[in-house]
């Protein structure tokens, strides 16, 4: 819980500079998830996991820019990385 902690009062204090790269660095994983899991075909699997990918791309980008709480962006941020990486993975087996 310390790494969670610390981690979230880095963030805290430099909101600017992290949000700017978490935007970036979301957005670009969340397009790999996007893009690995239309690789594999255009079913109704692949749809659902797709509009899972991009809705919370869009919720990260969306608290972000409607600078809401940071603990919910960041928050955010953490969810979307865990879903986008276990999409690449799972869209790769």
């Amino acid at each position: 819980m310390t790494l969670y902690k610390n981690t979230l009062e880095n963030f805290d204090k430099n909101f600017i500079g992290f949000s700017t790269l978490a935007i970036l660095g979301q957005s670009c994983l969340g397009g790999a998830a996007a893009m690995t899991i239309l690789a594999n075909g255009t079913s109704v699997g692949q749809m659902i996991q797709l509009s899972f990918i991009v809705l919370i791309c869009m919720l990260v980008n969306t608290s972000i820019l409607a600078q809401m709480k940071h603990k919910l962006i960041f928050n955010l941020i953490i969810t979307s990385t865990l879903l986008s990486t276990l999409l690449i993975v799972l869209n790769n087996l």
